[in-house]
């Protein structure tokens, strides 16, 4: 695979609190006011202020879901959303999307409920984000460090990291909603710390190898059982899946008990879970969601010489 360039990647935007109850980032956030890193210009930004003052996850509408392109252009009005409008503002300060003007790299980090460990989520058009996930996997070795991956259209992207030139979420777990953990800051801190020194050596004019690496791949959302005539959930996640994240599943795996205590089966194909018991994932009615792991290539980039 032929190798590619790309124009020095120094100005970087990392993202924090766009949902106001996940504390990693919201507390990345105060420490990295007080970082001074050399010769790449750091933008941080609280994504969502009024969400963080309330420990909630969003005020009206979900921040992460507000960056397709047909959102950001559409027109403010006094009944808007807030994370509506501050959708709007961010793409102003870091983006537009889609243009020359845009952030070279945006990192938004998150937090999850589910176990598991550290997530790189990133657009598969993006190698610079393969490659930070790449040299990520490499350094971090107090959890496992995956990739999820999509194949939508940029300008349909609805998450923040869509926003800059290059882009990708981390997203560390478990963890509680409105908690800090010692352990999940650490490893968001070390991955901040090696995303920093990765730029550092790619503007410096180090090439970094190609290769293959494997990464997740979304298939399907699964709901929870529910009751056909009041809609409510009739089952929890079974213990055997619970805290289980990528861990394939097999054809006949227990998936969910019920209050009545049957357990229920995997009826589909193998395939692996993520997002297991996703806290913030029960209003979009999703227990879990499961992907296929795939195996991708990506070239060898280096930065564009004058």
């Amino acid at each position: 695979m032929e190798g590619v360039s790309f124009p020095p990647l120094s100005r970087f935007a990392v993202c924090c609190g766009t949902h106001g109850n996940e504390m990693t980032g919201v507390y990345m956030y105060r420490h990295l006011q007080k970082q001074k890193v050399e010769n790449i210009t750091v933008t941080t930004i609280l994504s969502n202020p009024r969400a963080v003052d309330a420990c909630k996850r969003y005020i009206d509408i979900d921040l992460n879901r507000c960056f397709t392109n047909a959102l950001l252009c559409t027109a403010i009005t006094d009944s808007s959303p807030y994370e509506l409008r501050r959708a709007q503002e961010i793409d102003a300060e870091v983006g537009p999307k889609g243009s020359d003007e845009a952030v070279d790299l945006l990192c938004d980090l998150h937090n999850t409920t589910s176990n598991m460990g550290l997530c790189v989520m990133y657009n598969s058009s993006d190698c610079v984000a393969m490659h930070i996930f790449k040299h990520l996997k490499s350094k971090i070795t107090s959890v496992p460090v995956r990739a999820i991956c999509s194949d939508e259209p940029i300008s349909e992207g609805y998450a923040l990291d869509s926003v800059g030139k290059h882009g990708l979420s981390l997203e560390v777990g478990p963890q509680p909603n409105g908690v800090v953990r010692a352990d999940n800051f650490n490893v968001i801190t070390e991955a901040f710390n090696h995303i920093i020194e990765w730029l550092q050596q790619f503007n410096s004019g180090a090439t970094f190898e190609g290769g293959v690496e494997d990464v997740y791949k979304m298939t399907e959302k699964v709901d929870y059982p529910r009751d056909l005539n009041t809609n409510e959930i009739t089952a929890a996640v079974h213990p055997q899946l619970q805290d289980n994240d990528f861990k394939l599943l097999r054809t006949g795996d227990p998936i969910f008990l019920s209050f009545d205590g049957e357990t229920l089966r995997h009826k589909g194909r193998e395939l692996y879970p993520f997002f297991v018991n996703e806290c913030a994932y029960y209003e979009k009615k999703v227990a879990f969601i499961l992907g296929e792991k795939v195996t991708v290539a990506f070239p060898s980039i280096s930065v564009t010489k004058n």
